[in-house]
């Protein structure tokens, strides 16, 4: 006997669409978000059985901790999608939930042998979306979507293109929906329609795709070697204004990423290689007036079912369906011309709404439809739609212009200069003219203007006074709105509940246009751009958040010397370190900021930035005035404050172990790594830029493997991986591979961990664009080729490792790869060129007091002259000196290492050195680490000379 294929549930009026993924109330569709619709899967496929809390949680969001009050808020959706039937979806107290009710399956049908349900998400695997769910029915369209499926199926890029308001986003949205449960992975929708800058167009992939790019340049190279080999279908929609950016985008993934497809939309095609054009066509539309057959044509359909959803009573009769048959002949079959009309023939009547396309669409009377300029066609109805508006619901309509992301009620409120309640009473008009679209959710309401209706209505706001006044009370609600981000109190919470906050962000670079042009109000501008520094940084976005800042700081009109200036300066100098390297415009921008938190007594700020400047010259190794800095922080610091003395000690513990001061930087690193409370983590990375526990237990393992506390280096490396993989912050995770992958693996001659550790480190560092991280990457990668026994391979991921930190000043790494750039070069048999990096290295250290490393650069020196094995020139004073400096800073690891080249070269030379004389003492003083490369080779020299 076959089996049933479940496609259909259909209860009491109600009808519930497993394949179309729909509900649906008297054949109407019911907007209901893709989780609630799960839920009510789950539901009817339980017949009316109870299903657990646990088991709906565990379907809907498959391997996520979800809290009852998640669930509850879907719950809520669906009850009010059922409206007046809410009660069928009862709540089991302490249990579950079951639907009441008969839901049969009408459509089911034999299959055979295969029984064909779809499978739940949890089983398919949890793939991510952001294509947004169908609003209503799509009408007319259904050979489109299968044309566009085949094209897709043969063609990795293709374009939808037609006039404004033909419907391509809509049916691209579709097709999506469509695609998504065959191509095995993501699904993301990409609007570039409020971007004001073509050069956003990468990053504005970025943000939707979460990749958590950062760098100066997010370019769209970067995004596409980013998403790399993941599954994705990619809709791109509108890209028109930004045309030549979105084909440069589209190419570069074409190029790096062969498992991705595009769906873009345009009023313009990309024209690049592989690009398959469809043309949206317009809906069909009776030929001739009189036409008997009018309801088979799509456009008419389209007309009658959204009167039908407005005006429930509504009857059709030849004559009406003759009058729409001419609307939509007027309108050229238009979607959303047509949809414009309906909205108003459910208020007006057919009879005025065709009067008045005769009066107002005399274009559309002479000629061939298709030969019409596309835009005057939508202008025209759209100047229809607006005059029937009353001069209330014109004004707020002119207004909501300004928010090209979309809006809240609180905004539209602001922008309107009205009450909530005028604005509310207003809003919902124009929604229900289909003015505006609500695209929000009962817990988070959100509505936003059709592109072709907001540029419409900015035209009619026009640039003068009412723009002015607008945008200027638009960027006064944002500067409120974001006031948690600029409060030391307040923005741990803001980070918490960073999601209101993301979605603004078009609207805000919007307002900061405007304050910061010519006409705009720069005052208000600068307070925005500061309010708003730490958003950008918390949005991965350091280099606009400096960018804003430095358009701000010539903007500041009586606000110099202010906490605004103090901020903008902290702002623009910290990104700078990030974009630029240690510049010296940043270094300046920085000292001024902490002269003004000193002068407006800001402990905060003070903090931050003498954190700021303590970081500048850490990573530019200037160690001296990194223990300046940290000094005065922790001077400054809150003897109580736990964070503030485990950051202190962090600051100080850095420099020193560098500097060779390995037991005091320990103490203090260890100290640090344990008392950095846990709580705010978040808020004290974007504070101090850098996560207090993951980078001192990364430094601590300099200091480790000095001592000789081997087993607790290796240990302390994989712990802070561990503890950066839990910040799902990509610059810390970057701080924890290259300490354990050069430093820590490199020394220990733990081959197999540094390339693991050092090749995620590259993926990592070019996956989010971080240049001085992938110079280490390479680096490791270098050593390791020299080691293998490929040295010309080495050497020359080495030079280019080394020229990356020498461009940007990130010097940490600089003497130790020096010395193995050393290695590789006396390894090919270039000792001159070896002998020349270990000079260099040596007055580097000098200069710098980065004295760690100076005793194995100078058995790196012994070992080279050795090999040279030049009359008159011995190494063995230089591998003496090694173990002698080593053993003054308490570098009990450096000490054996020279000692284990000294016995080996005088062996080699012939000679019986006092191996166990020489090698026991240190070797006695080791607690750990006897299986280690070095202590076993230690061990097997003193038992041979034994």
């Amino acid at each position: 006997m076959g089996q049933i294929e479940i496609g259909l549930f259909e209860y009491s009026g109600w009808e519930l669409d497993l394949e179309k993924r729909e509900l649906r109330a008297m054949g109407a569709p019911v907007p209901l978000g893709n989780r609630a619709f799960e839920i009510l899967e789950a539901l009817a496929l339980a017949s009316g059985g109870i299903v657990m809390k646990d088991a709906l949680m565990k379907r809907v969001w498959p391997g996520l901790v979800v809290e009852d009050n998640t669930l509850q808020v879907h719950i809520s959706a669906i009850r009010r999608a059922l409206g007046k039937d809410r009660d069928l979806l009862r709540t089991v107290s302490g249990r579950g939930y079951r639907l009441l009710g008969e839901w049969t399956e009408p459509e089911a049908r034999f299959l055979g042998s295969t029984q064909a349900i779809r499978v739940p998400s949890s089983e398919r695997g949890a793939f991510v979306t952001n294509i947004p769910s169908a609003a209503s029915e799509l009408i007319g369209r259904q050979a489109s979507i299968l044309q566009i499926i085949t094209l897709m199926s043969a063609y990795r890029v293709v374009t939808l293109t037609g006039p404004g308001g033909i419907g391509k986003t809509v049916l691209a949205s579709e097709v999506a929906r469509r695609l998504q449960p065959s191509i095995d992975g993501d699904a993301f929708f990409v609007e570039l329609v409020s971007l004001p800058d073509s050069n956003l167009v990468p990053t504005a992939l970025a943000q939707t795709l979460d990749l958590r790019l950062q760098g100066d340049d997010i370019s769209a190279d970067l995004v596409a070697q980013a998403i790399g080999n993941r599954k994705m279908l990619l809709v791109i929609d509108n890209c028109e204004h930004v045309v030549d950016a979105a084909a440069e985008m589209v190419e570069a993934i074409l190029r790096a990423c062969p498992n991705v497809s595009v769906l873009a939309t345009s009023r313009e095609l990309l024209r690049i290689d592989g690009e398959f054009t469809y043309r949206v066509p317009p809906l069909e539309v009776p030929a001739r007036e009189g036409n008997a057959d009018g309801l088979q044509h799509s456009a008419v359909q389209l007309f009658v079912a959204r009167t039908l959803a407005l005006q429930s009573d509504f009857t059709m009769s030849e004559e009406r369906i003759s009058v729409i048959a001419g609307i939509c002949r007027h309108l050229d079959g238009i979607p959303l011309a047509i949809e414009f009309a309906a909205a108003r023939a459910a208020t007006l009547g057919l009879q005025q709404i065709a009067g008045r396309l005769d009066d107002r669409f005399v274009l559309l009377t002479g000629g061939r439809r298709t030969a019409l300029p596309r835009h005057r066609t939508l202008r025209a109805a759209l100047d229809w739609s607006y005059e029937l508006l009353p001069e209330g619901e014109r004004r707020l309509l002119r207004n909501l212009a300004v928010f090209p992301a979309g809006f809240t009620l609180e905004a539209a409120t602001a922008a309107s200069g009205e009450g909530e309640e005028v604005t509310a009473i207003g809003l919902s008009n124009l929604v229900s003219k289909s003015l505006v679209i609500f695209e929000g959710t009962d817990a988070a309401p959100r509505w936003r203007l059709l592109e072709t209706v907001r540029v419409y209505s900015l035209e009619k706001l026009g640039p003068g006074a009412d723009y002015r006044l607008a945008m200027q009370r638009s960027a006064e609600f944002f500067w409120l709105f974001f006031q948690p981000f600029s409060n030391a109190s307040s923005l741990q919470v803001a980070i918490e509940h960073f999601g209101p906050y993301r979605r603004e962000i078009d609207n805000l670079r919007a307002a900061l246009t405007w304050a910061l042009s010519p006409d705009g109000d720069g005052k208000l501008g600068a307070r925005l751009a500061a309010a708003t520094s730490d958003f950008w940084t918390a949005t991965s976005l350091v280099f606009e958040s400096g960018e804003w800042a430095q358009k701000a700081l010539s903007h500041l009109k009586g606000e110099a010397g202010s906490r605004t200036e103090m901020v903008l300066q902290c702002a623009f100098g910290f990104a700078l370190i990030y974009t630029q390297g240690m510049s010296k415009r940043g270094r300046e921008a920085l000292v001024r900021a902490l002269s003004l938190a000193k002068a407006l007594g800001d402990a905060d700020y003070r903090q931050r930035v003498t954190c700021a400047l303590w970081l500048f010259s850490a990573r530019s190794m200037e160690l001296d005035d990194a223990l300046v800095y940290a000094r005065e922080y922790e001077q400054g610091s809150d003897a109580r404050d736990l964070q503030s003395r485990a950051a202190a000690a962090w600051m100080i513990g850095i420099p020193q172990a560098y500097q060779a001061e390995h037991l005091e930087a320990h103490d203090r690193l260890d100290w640090a790594a344990r008392s950095s409370p846990l709580i705010n983590r978040r808020r004290d990375m974007l504070r101090l830029g850098a996560d207090i526990r993951t980078s001192s237990m990364a430094h601590n393992t300099v200091n480790l493997i000095s001592l000789g506390r081997l087993d607790a280096a290796a240990r302390t490396a994989e712990d802070s991986i561990l503890e950066a993989r839990a910040t799902n912050q990509p610059f810390v995770s970057c701080v924890a591979l290259a300490w354990a992958s050069a430093f820590v693996s490199l020394s220990l001659d733990n081959e197999p961990r540094a390339r693991e550790w050092g090749e995620e480190l590259i993926e990592h560092a070019l996956q989010h664009g971080m240049k001085p991280f992938y110079a280490v990457g390479l680096c490791v990668r270098g050593s390791l080729a020299s080691r293998s026994g490929s040295p010309a391979e080495g050497i020359d991921a080495l030079r280019a490792g080394l020229r990356e930190m020498h461009e940007t000043s990130y010097l940490l790494f600089y003497p130790f790869f020096m010395c193995e750039l050393a290695a590789a070069l006396q390894m090919a048999g270039r000792l001159n060129e070896g002998l020349d990096q270990i000079e260099e290295a040596l007055m580097f250290s000098a200069a710098k007091g980065y004295r760690w490393m100076v005793p194995e650069l100078l058995r790196r020196k012994g070992e080279i002259i050795a090999a040279q094995n030049v009359s008159g020139r011995s190494p063995v004073n230089l591998f003496q000196e090694a173990a002698e400096r080593a053993s003054a800073q308490r570098g009990l690891y450096w000490e054996l290492t020279a000692s284990i080249t000294l016995v080996e070269h005088l062996a080699g030379r012939g000679e019986q050195p006092p191996t166990r004389k020489i090698l026991l003492p240190i070797y006695e003083r080791f607690t750990e680490g006897l299986s280690t490369p070095r202590l076993l080779r230690a061990k097997m020299l003193m038992d041979l000379g034994s």
